[in-house]
């Protein structure tokens, strides 16, 4: 199986809930873990020009434009939480693609950069882990008992699911 260095601990992972899916939708929440275990995660107040609402994606998140007006930070101040929990580290998520742009937009209208990288958890699998990737994962979400599609949870599941994925095929 492919090393990050699973040495003594797992490696971070990133989740972020976005307002919908393609060119015009932007990040709503992002959630990390670190590897000791330690989680941030914060709702993201929409900036002005980031109108795109997707009703499907708030079904599956639950999580509606007026709470993020209510509650969420500014781009700035996620941005540099990230960049302070997160210096120098190579962080892994499920959905790559989507992740890096999303954060390249929270990134972006922050003014500044990421001081980690985002790599996809997939250059840690080889093809048999990947074969029970799924199926490990939905034990790990059942036994953590996280209901909710939030980013801190989803982060915590792929992190548990990678360190049981590797423990299974050393």
């Amino acid at each position: 199986m492919p090393q990050h260095t699973l040495s003594a601990s797992p490696p971070a992972f990133l989740d972020i809930e976005a307002s919908g899916f393609g060119s015009a939708s932007y990040p709503i929440e992002v959630g990390i873990v670190l590897p000791d275990g330690a989680s941030y995660c914060s709702l993201i107040r929409p900036e002005p020009d980031w109108r795109h609402w997707d009703a499907g994606a708030e079904q599956v998140h639950g999580i509606d434009r007026a709470r993020l007006f209510a509650h969420g930070r500014k781009a700035a101040e996620v941005a540099t939480a990230l960049n302070q929990r997160l210096l120098g580290q190579t962080v892994y998520t499920d959905a790559w693609y989507h992740d890096y742009v999303w954060l390249s937009r929270l990134f972006d209208a922050a003014e500044r950069s990421p001081c980690f990288v985002l790599q996809d958890l997939r250059v840690l699998l080889d093809t048999a882990a990947m074969q029970v990737w799924d199926q490990i994962q939905q034990q790990v979400r059942a036994e953590l008992h996280l209901t909710r599609h939030r980013a801190s949870n989803d982060a915590r599941v792929l992190q548990q699911t990678l360190l049981r994925v590797v423990a299974t095929h050393a």
